[in-house]
């Protein structure tokens, strides 16, 4: 149980809203694939509505919601894997070196899914705000765009599973609960 008295609000209801329901769109959209293509459709455009969220939030938003609080150098990004590994990564209050690597990854990943996805939405079913463009595509493209829309899927889901990880990892380093604090938004400011 978290002491309240020793607690810090970090992540805001903002950015723990977007986690959850962009966990649930891309789930969603990656479960149903074109099995249910309005269903897919819908959590595709939802994931593309939160990534744009996110970009500007990331700009605009509270202290550790901002890329600024977190992007950091390749060279810091392999430090804290080393140490991680070595069990001495230091801890932090908002994402860590790795984790802010992850945030951008997965932002660029699901980026490039999605418009891959109302690129190939447009050739294939002529529908979307990209169906005008994709008019009389040829056929090629429309499979280039399928192979292209699958690779970032998958792509997107084992990023996924090495953020799952990478939250597992270090909530045992740091003895924290990472999981509960996208939850409760808050952090306890230091540990013993």
């Amino acid at each position: 149980m978290l002491d309240k008295h020793n607690t810090v609000r970090v992540w805001d209801p903002l950015v723990r809203v977007f986690h959850w329901t962009l966990a649930a769109a891309f789930l969603t959209a990656y479960l149903v694939e074109d099995d249910w293509l309005e269903l897919h459709v819908l959590a595709g455009y939802t994931v593309l509505g939160l990534v744009m969220f996110r970009l500007v939030w990331g700009v605009i938003g509270t202290r550790h919601a901002r890329f600024t609080d977190f992007v950091r150098s390749p060279a810091a990004i392999l430090a804290y894997l080393k140490d991680a590994v070595a069990v001495r990564a230091r801890r932090h209050l908002g994402h860590n070196p790795a984790g802010g690597a992850m945030v951008i990854a997965l932002l660029v990943s699901l980026t490039f899914t999605t418009v891959s996805g109302l690129a190939l939405y447009g050739h294939g079913e002529f529908s979307g705000p990209l169906a005008g463009l994709m008019q009389g595509a040829p056929d090629w493209l429309g499979n280039a765009l399928e192979e292209t829309h699958e690779f970032f899927a998958n792509f997107t889901l084992l990023l996924v599973l090495l953020h799952l990880a990478g939250v597992a990892l270090a909530s045992l380093q740091h003895g924290e609960n990472l999981v509960r604090s996208m939850f409760t938004g808050r952090k306890q400011q230091e540990l013993q």
